[in-house]
């Protein structure tokens, strides 16, 4: 047997005893915000330092480097601990969002460094996702600042309930009382409807210490704690075990025939073996049979913990999906409102499609309305019928599939959602779910007993949809016409929907600006589904400006054959041929928002069909259709070599 010293033991039990105590503690998780320049990683810094948690290494790097990039004269620059972006140490700001953990004897610490400047706002919205408590920082010289008031709404809305206010760089209005006192009235009453359960001020100066981690002789006048000393004693609630049982599942496991497991994170709750789980969407239910971790079986598990959890029966669950508690399920709906941040360089415009993406779930959706945007001076919901980057807004969101959620104040992981342009695959927006709307619940689909197949077959043909798209003047309606005549000559029965006869009528109470054009595009869509829903071939000739609207067409109809048919001509030729002298009208500044002149025309990238109109004539055109439609058998019988129907 290997002898171990009786100092290796006492070194080994030192070290059990250090990690059980770290495991003891509670952990909080912070972030800093505020507007720009207001000293926030200045203060982490401050905070790192203070708490020893520099080596002299790394102190000696922050000195050569407050002496390259540093903002504090002579002194130490704290803030370079955290701005460790080349970016921001040159342009002496945040830009991403920094975590660091730290602890002292009472207590374990993550802190997010979050970004000031207003371009910026999406990192912060991050960094904020996850906090129990927000340090709003205001410049004691400046007071509240635009930037202040966002972050702090922001901050509500994500579901956090503490706040501090951190009243820096008091050494610089000489640490007076007169100053901090007004800041901390303006801010009272700036959240007193906010819905925070504490908001704190505090004087600091974080480059100094002052009143950061210990009382500051300077500001006698505090009778409070200093920063760290709240931190460390501010009562955050626990994770609750008590909370309904939700576990969104990540991935069907299916190593062999012999095992079907699901895995994920257990967003809150807990749950045992032999518990009663129910497949949230479709309402199926189960009994917990094994909860399977990389060490072994578990005979129960709570919120966080990352498992494979195996039921008893075979029931249909997919990624996407949440196994829940029986007696205390989430909403399952399509529609529901939410509150957003706009993040998307292009507005929010609703009636535009977008993917929706949940913890594990994704499906298209749009927002239906934009019912408020909110001012960040004053919190006032005002009409807006677009978001611009970084603006908040109340919406109501329609998806394509219904999502299962808990509202957000409920539970942050199954309440929140991003939204994804279908395009870029940029995240363009944050949401947070206030509940589903009524009308989800009181509206069902209605079984009906003859369905689009039974309604194609009896006219001997396939639905389709051929989606005309190109500038004003470029021939569509001129090809679509001709095409339908064709069409309509050998017995198949079709529909045109044209841009201008559709505003007479259905659109008639839309404009053209981007909004209405997106809802103008979403309503012949729908149209069009319904359309070829009743075995129609259907010819859309619309402008469509829009690449967004027309993948969001594309997806919509499904498995009924679609064409994206682009007659490409140029504006100028366009303009040339003018019929309805529009053109000219544009550029004479009577018209505006005019495709082509004061609204842009994104031309398809890979349209399934390309007519150049400078190289063919319409009946060219008509022909490759012809083709097109022949290899999908749309007729019910093929149309031979394109030379007629």
């Amino acid at each position: 047997m290997e002898h171990v010293s009786p100092r290796a033991i006492e070194q080994r039990d030192g070290v059990r005893a250090y990690l059980a105590g770290q495991e003891r503690k509670s952990l909080l998780r912070f972030l800093t915000c505020g507007s720009v320049d207001d000293g926030k990683s200045t203060l982490i810094g401050r905070l790192l330092f203070d708490a020893r948690l520099i080596f002299e290494d790394q102190l000696a790097a922050l000195e050569n480097d407050s002496r390259r990039h540093g903002t504090a004269g002579d002194d130490i620059d704290f803030a370079l601990l955290v701005d460790g972006l080349e970016a921001e140490r040159e342009q002496g700001i945040t830009i991403d969002v920094a975590y660091r953990f730290f602890a002292t004897e009472r207590r374990k610490f993550i802190v997010a460094d979050t970004p000031g400047h207003e371009q910026y706002t999406r990192n912060m919205a991050t960094g904020a996702s996850t906090a129990d408590l927000a340090i709003v920082l205001v410049d004691a010289r400046a007071g509240i600042m635009r930037q202040t008031r966002r972050h702090t709404f922001i901050a509500s809305l994500l579901g956090i309930r503490h706040i501090v206010l951190a009243v820096n760089k008091i050494d610089l209005v000489d640490f007076s009382k007169t100053a901090f006192d007004a800041i901390a009235d303006e801010y009272a009453a700036l959240t007193d409807d906010l819905g925070f359960e504490t908001v704190t001020a505090l004087p600091i100066s974080a480059r100094y210490g002052d009143n950061v981690s210990a009382p500051s002789e300077r500001l006698g006048w505090h009778e409070g704690p200093s920063l760290l000393q709240y931190l460390e004693t501010v009562a955050i609630d626990a994770p609750s075990d008590e909370r309904p049982f939700r576990f969104p599942v990540q991935y069907v496991v299916r190593p062999n025939l012999d095992f079907r497991g699901f895995a994920g994170t257990i967003a809150s709750g807990s749950v045992a073996v032999g518990d009663a789980v129910v497949v949230a969407k479709s309402g199926r239910a189960s009994t917990l049979a094994r909860i399977v971790t990389r060490d072994g079986d578990l005979d129960s598990a709570r919120q966080g913990q990352a498992v494979t959890l195996v039921l008893a029966d075979e029931v249909e669950v997919s990624r996407g999906n949440m196994l829940v508690a029986p007696t205390a399920r989430p909403h399952v709906a399509d529609r529901f409102a939410a509150n957003i941040v706009w993040f998307g360089e292009s507005a929010l415009v609703p009636g535009r499609s977008y993917f929706l993406r949940t913890e594990t779930d994704e499906v298209p959706a749009h927002v239906s309305a934009l019912k408020a945007r909110v001012d960040i001076n004053s919190f006032a919901r005002q009409p807006a019928k677009t978001l611009a980057l970084n603006e908040v807004g109340v919406v109501e969101i329609a998806t394509q599939a219904p999502v299962a959620f808990d509202p957000y104040g409920e539970n942050r992981a199954t309440g929140a959602f991003v939204l994804i342009d279908r395009m870029t695959n940029a995240t363009v927006g944050a949401g947070m779910i206030a509940y589903p709307l009524r009308r989800a619940d009181n509206i069902h689909w209605q079984g009906l007993d003859v369905d689009a197949s039974a309604r194609a077959a009896i006219k001997g043909q396939k639905p389709a949809v051929l989606w005309f798209t190109g500038l004003s003047g470029s021939g569509k309606s001129t090809i679509a016409n001709r095409l339908e005549r064709k069409l309509h000559a050998a017995g198949r029965h079709t529909y045109i929907l044209d841009g201008d006869n559709i505003r007479h009528g259905l659109n008639r109470d839309l404009g053209f600006s981007e909004a209405d054009r997106v809802e103008n595009i979403r309503r012949v869509a729908e149209t069009a589904k319904l359309m070829a829903d009743a075995g129609l071939i259907v010819l859309v000739s619309f402008i469509s400006p829009f690449r967004a609207e027309r993948a969001m067409a594309r997806t919509l109809m499904g498995e009924v054959a679609f064409a994206e048919i682009f007659v490409d001509t140029p504006l100028e030729d366009c303009a040339a041929r003018d019929p309805k002298g529009l053109y000219a009208k544009a550029r004479k500044g009577e018209i505006l928002n005019f495709t082509g002149i004061g609204s842009p025309y994104e031309a398809p990238d890979a349209p399934d069909i390309h007519i150049r109109t400078q190289e063919s004539r319409p009946d060219d055109a008509i022909t490759e259709i012809e083709r097109w439609l022949a290899a999908r058998d749309v007729s019910g019988q093929h149309f031979g070599d394109g030379g007629g129907i």
